[in-house]
């Protein structure tokens, strides 16, 4: 018999915590049965808006009604508490990045297989429809052959001021944005090895933690993928862009601003030379509109909510997870690469 309604605890109330609580709200079957936090205001807050707060840890875990622990504090503690909680009996879902190291990851799987409970990380972008709609460009072949892929978010305000900022708790750009954008490069590749690796750090605003990266990767059918993550940067390039044998795709923001422009034919026997300050040219001449086909983005709908949808589910045995523990070590492991990589100033060998 199908359980009627999941109960589930929230370690860590802050500005994640919350919106997992906002979004909880609107699923049918599942429910916050209450939330810890070591700060007052959080407990306070938590009051205002009618949610319970345990007076510990150790309450919340030892609350039989609850299936679900969503462990949403600064990214040190998401091993320990996780795997306190799959002891006590608890399915996990670990915000993102799910650890620090790939070896805390393997415990943290560990303890899940010892205690037969779901673990599982909030991997959320992979419900980003810029990400989605730029996967069936690729998937459907839309440009041609794809031979290089940008992926990339720019902003101006440096690290925000809080423990992302600081080393020991897990900060940085590579774990707060890296993760992301190396996951959702991975599902796009499917099954191709990543053979290489070259990445750089930026320490514009902040010296203990990276404030910005680009990871230039490789993979085994020679495409080459842009990741880059910066917090300096006050003109915004593309959030994609792809390119294919047979043409381009640009989504410029989250809005999905953008368009493909594809090859119509190949007929350029009167290209018109560019004049330029120092001379012409034929070369960088643009294409003439007859020669040329502009499509608007087919735009792939999406629905964060199937990620928990997704995790009752499996918790009642009628599907697999959306959010595989091999690809989050895969993505843990490749962000290991690229600190190494960005450290030793050299190309780092991945698969």
């Amino acid at each position: 018999m199908d359980k009627q309604n999941f109960m589930l605890g929230i370690v860590g109330f802050g500005g994640m915590g919350n919106w997992h609580r906002e979004l909880i709200d609107s699923i049918d079957g599942l429910e916050v049965a209450g939330i810890y936090d070591i700060k007052e205001s959080r407990v306070d807050y938590a009051k205002e808006v009618g949610v319970k707060a345990y007076e510990s840890l150790e309450a919340l875990l030892s609350d039989e009604r609850i299936d679900i622990v969503l462990v949403s504090t600064p990214n040190d503690l998401h091993n320990p508490i996780a795997i306190k909680a799959m002891k006590a009996g608890k399915n996990v879902v670990s915000e993102k990045p799910v650890t620090l190291s790939s070896k805390d990851l393997q415990e943290m799987i560990d303890a899940s297989k010892e205690t037969g409970k779901l673990f599982t990380v909030h991997q959320n972008r992979r419900w980003d429809e810029d990400f989605l709609t730029m996967k069936k460009i690729y998937d459907e072949n839309l440009l041609g052959d794809v031979y290089r892929i940008e992926s990339r978010v720019h902003g101006s305000r440096g690290i925000p001021g809080d423990w992302r900022q600081e080393k020991e708790h897990g900060g940085g750009m590579v774990l707060d944005w890296g993760v992301h954008l190396l996951d959702q490069i991975l599902l796009m590749m499917g099954d191709k090895k990543l053979k290489t690796i070259y990445a750089t750090e930026t320490h514009i605003t902040n010296q203990l933690v990276d404030d910005g990266f680009t990871a230039e990767l490789r993979f085994e059918n020679g495409t080459e993928v842009l990741v880059e993550v910066g917090t300096s940067n006050f003109i915004n390039l593309p959030r994609w862009y792809m390119l294919g044998v047979n043409g381009t795709a640009v989504i410029e923001d989250w809005n999905l601003k953008g368009e493909i422009v594809s090859a119509a034919g190949k007929d350029e026997a009167d290209v018109v030379p560019v004049r330029t300050a120092a001379g012409l040219t034929k070369t960088m001449a643009p294409r003439r509109e007859d020669t040329i086909k502009k499509q608007e983005l087919p735009v792939v709908k999406s629905d964060i909510r199937d990620f928990y949808r997704n995790v009752m589910q499996v918790i009642e045995k009628k599907e697999e997870p959306k959010v595989k523990l091999p690809e989050v070590m895969r993505v843990m492991k490749l962000m290991e690469a690229i600190f190494e990589s960005a450290k030793e100033h050299k190309v780092v060998e991945f698969e």
